[in-house]
């Protein structure tokens, strides 16, 4: 029998003067509401949050973090602000109806009901992931929550144990939710194909010369594409496995694991009566959701609905901006103000490693007479659009597809005339970088949270509204005051840069101190120890060091890891001789790279990944004998995990000796250089990429550096080599080499731009000396090319005027660098092994020498073996395999 609970649930009914807002949902829209509230004031209210998660509430934007990596944390915001006193949040209440008339909501738990009265409702309750309707669905996944990741986290895993082969998966859905589970799947270690019923990827937002470009680019990241035909039936063994799914044209897409992404629907189901028409009074749009008015209530008086359910001018969007909107414009009209919803922002950006794209405004053109502005270069995967008014005047919307570099800094002139005419803002046109764009106050550059550049200048410049009067002068509190880059990050780049402009427009110099022990900047400490030509810290912390108590103090993890760098990178000298050791981060002191479990993964040299078979078997003779993990990385090269300390020097004498050499995974230093075959093998081939990517690796292994960097080498336009990816990338033409700067992976992506076309061999790498050398000295600690290169004055023009054009007259000094780094080079490992000193860094235990870490776990998987979880090892040994080489170390001595 059901229990009820008649008493009314809420910490103020005590307190007649509180007035209670119960919400309803525990997404983003429901935290933000709580957010804005609180910074209003809570002295005359009580917030009761009912989320049928058992989670916090989490940035369910970020959801592809977790699928890779479950242990990621999405919670939202500071958690101390469900400590407050006039704020309740119940995790697990599953809202089963609510009584408009009585002033009340009811939830289910374990057969028993509770009601929370409340004076004000919030309807925060999102969406639902939209399910197919044909035969077979009942064995499909979605991805809409961090249970829905999790779980196919977790089915990758136990499907590769059960079938033993790489798994096969298939996205239904080919928007910017189904590309990210996608490219998430691919990291699991799956293949991935997306199904997409229209003609292109992201047809909604993207027009067909841009779903062309995407179509490209995902291609090249292995992402398979199955476009034009929707899917008929989720085909399954007789044990339910999953097979395949049969296409509209008889067709079948093989696949093990299918996940459903074409969309969502409202959750609206409280808002409709037994036969799912409106109820209570409320009013329901077309397609769902609760119809709201520009204040953000519904037709039933003290009800609010906010984010995804919320109906607006016929159109409910599950984007963060226009959630986070209508939760303050809620606030704001409980304490008093009039604040309207403006209309949804549309704008949308992919969230995808090496794959840029961006759309917003009327990307379409649908208003009449707009101007179209193109530039396609199909071969390069890229595609920029710029709608205009008829006149080229006022910025109607964009699409930029492989370089959405002007995104940033076009979207928050949406509806404004733009500075210079629509084509200087395409930068992938090679038209040199984009005028300066100074954004009038009223701007919204931050449009997750609403926040206008006058805002963000109004902080700057001590507004008063964070911490008294004093002006913000760092990134960070920046963020904190405004609440600008604190979502997706896309305009982060903006927000400095506004930022660096005010506090110069006020005399404020911006620190660019090192750490406390250095007043200096990194490129200046570079050239400060390069001039006086000094060779070790204490030296340099005497010369340069900010006073006395600084210099006492030694250094910091800042400071010594950087002046390690910066003399490793102007001496070429072993780079744990004369104190640099206690110097360096942990993977340099090992010279190789710390796994999760404390054991270190050994990364051998691979010259534009062409290896003979000969060191390919003495490399898996290796794994045999002592037990490594296997894996080819995405640079063309193979790791082997799994080495204790005191086995690395056993492991690398044997790769020594076979003639390779450290690959250097450990340092900030070249990584790699990628090549295709280039030529030599491929009848597309122009050039022949492979000998050049090789003379490149050689010419440039062991560069220390700012931070690491990667080259890729393309024999012809097709860029098998993905060299646009890459900090410096060479693409063959017929008549030379084209070379590319300035690209990254990483959470920020970015497309490398064209420095030099059509170059000969040693024109080529003369470039790419003065580049890098330069790169080297004047970027900042831990900063990639791409920053590096968007954050110098005057950007790609000033990089190809230094390079290109020696316009500083420094051409010939940063080529003799990097000559001397070329002639004076030594392989880490030979230097280590040729010395016995050396070679005492390398055991698990100083006082014992000749042990091992016996509490290194592994256990069995796929063929090879993992670290032990924490539940592994509480198992017991009948579920733990121990790491015992099959040949004693001794075999490998001398």
């Amino acid at each position: 029998m059901t229990q009820q609970n008649e008493q009314d649930i809420s910490a103020a009914d005590s307190v007649s003067s509180f007035r209670r807002v119960v919400v309803v949902g525990g997404g983003p829209a429901a935290h933000r509401f709580v957010e804005a509230m609180h910074s209003r004031g809570l002295d005359n209210w009580h917030i009761t949050v009912l989320t049928e998660e058992i989670h916090n509430p989490y940035d369910r934007v970020a959801l592809s973090q977790a699928l890779t990596d479950v242990a990621t944390d999405l919670t939202l915001g500071d958690l101390s602000m469900w400590e407050h006193p006039s704020v309740t949040l119940v995790r697990g209440a599953e809202v089963a109806g609510i009584d408009p008339a009585n002033g009340t909501v009811q939830t289910m738990n374990s057969g028993e009901v509770t009601h929370y009265s409340y004076d004000e409702l919030v309807l925060a309750t999102g969406s639902d992931a939209t399910r197919l309707s044909i035969p077979g669905a009942e064995h499909t996944h979605v991805y809409r929550t961090l249970e829905d990741v999790w779980t196919l986290n977790q089915q990758v895993a136990a499907l590769t144990e059960k079938l033993g082969r790489t798994v096969q998966t298939a996205v239904i859905g080919g928007g910017l939710l189904g590309l990210e589970a996608a490219a998430g799947l691919i990291k699991l270690g799956a293949d991935s194909i997306v199904i997409n019923g229209g003609r292109w990827l992201m047809n909604a937002q993207l027009d067909e010369g841009a779903g062309q470009a995407l179509g490209r680019l995902v291609a090249a990241k292995g992402m398979a594409a199955s476009i034009g035909t929707y899917p008929a039936e989720v085909q399954t063994d007789r044990d339910g496995q999953v097979t395949g799914v049969l296409m509209a044209n008889d067709t079948v897409v093989p696949a093990d694991l299918v996940v459903v992404s074409v969309g969502v629907r409202p959750r609206d189901e409280l808002a409709r009566d037994g036969d799912g028409l409106a109820h209570h009074g409320f009013e329901l749009g077309t397609r769902g959701g609760i119809v709201i008015t520009d204040g953000c209530a519904t037709g039933v008086p003290g009800v609010w609905a906010i984010g995804e359910v919320a109906n607006f001018g016929g159109m409910c969007l599950g984007l963060v901006a226009p959630a986070n909107t209508m939760a303050e414009i809620v606030a704001d009209r409980l304490h008093g103000g009039n604040a309207t919803f403006p209309g949804f922002d549309t704008a949308t950006k992919l969230k995808l490693s090496g794959v840029d794209v961006a759309s917003f405004g009327d990307a379409f053109a649908t208003t009449e007479d707009s101007l179209e502005v193109v530039y396609a270069d199909p071969a390069r995967g890229v595609y920029q659009k710029i709608v205009t008014s008829p006149d080229a005047k006022i910025l109607l919307g964009g699409i930029f597809v492989g370089d959405a570099s002007p995104y940033t800094s076009l979207r928050p002139l949406l509806g404004r005339e733009l500075p210079a005419e629509p084509g200087a803002f395409l930068s992938a046109a090679g038209g040199g970088d984009a005028p300066a764009v100074e954004l009038p106050d009223d701007a919204i550059l931050c449009s997750c949270n609403n926040v206008s550049a006058g805002s963000v200048r109004d902080a700057v410049n001590g507004c008063g509204s964070c911490d008294g009067a004093a002006p913000v002068q760092d990134l960070p509190g920046l963020k904190a005051c405004t609440r600008a880059g604190t979502q997706c990050g896309s305009c982060v780049p903006l927000l400095k840069k506004l930022m660096e402009g005010e506090l110069a427009k006020s005399g404020i110099a911006v620190s660019k101190a090192l750490c406390e022990h250095f007043e200096m900047s990194r490129p200046e400490l570079f050239e400060a120890v390069r001039a006086l030509e000094l060779t070790s810290f204490p030296d340099i912390l005497a010369r340069f060091g900010v006073d006395e108590t600084a210099k006492a103090g030694r250094g910091c993890d800042i400071c010594k890891p950087t002046v390690a760098n910066i003399l490793a990178s102007q001496n070429s000298a072993y780079v744990l001789d004369e104190g640099r050791g206690t110097l360096q981060d942990t993977n340099d002191r090992a010279l190789a790279n710390m796994q999760k479990d404390g054991t270190y993964s050994v990364v051998p040299r691979i010259p534009g990944g062409e290896i003979t078979p000969d060191k390919l078997a003495v490399i898996a003779k290796v794994a045999q004998d002592y037990g490594l993990y296997t894996k080819i990385t995405g640079g063309q090269r193979i790791d082997l995990f799994g080495a204790r300390l005191e086995q690395l020097p056993e492991i690398w004498k044997i790769l020594v000796d076979a003639g390779m050499e450290s690959g250097q995974a450990y340092g900030k230093s070249l990584r790699t250089v990628k090549s295709c075959v280039g030529s030599s093998w491929c009848r597309y081939g122009v050039q022949d990429s492979v000998a050049m990517a090789i003379q490149l690796e050689l010419r440039y292994r062991g560069l220390r550096s700012p931070h690491k960097f990667k080259l890729g080498v393309s024999g012809c336009a097709r860029e098998c080599a993905e060299a646009r990816g890459k900090d410096v990338g060479v693409i063959a033409t017929a008549d030379g080499w084209n070379v590319y700067v300035g690209g990254n992976g990483g959470a920020t992506p970015a497309h490398a731009q064209l420095l030099a076309k059509d170059l000969d061999d040693a024109t080529l790498i003369s470039y790419i000396d003065r580049y890098l050398m330069y790169y080297i000295r004047t970027a900042d600690r831990l900063q990639r090319t791409a920053r590096w290169q968007e954050e110098l004055d005057g950007g790609l023009a000033h990089v190809i005027d230094v390079v290109v054009n020696d316009s500083l007259g420094i051409a010939a000094d940063l080529e003799a660098a990097m000559n001397t780094h070329v002639g004076n080079y030594e392989d880490e490992w030979a230097a280590t092994l040729a010395d016995p000193e050396r070679l005492r860094r390398f055991r698990s235990f100083v006082n014992a020498p000749e042990e091992a870490d016996d509490s290194i776990m592994f256990v069995p998987e796929r063929g090879q073996v993992r670290p032990a979880t924490d539940e592994e090892r509480a198992a017991g040994p009948v579920l733990i395999a121990t790491h015992i080489p099959v040949r004693s170390a001794d075999a490998h001595k001398n």
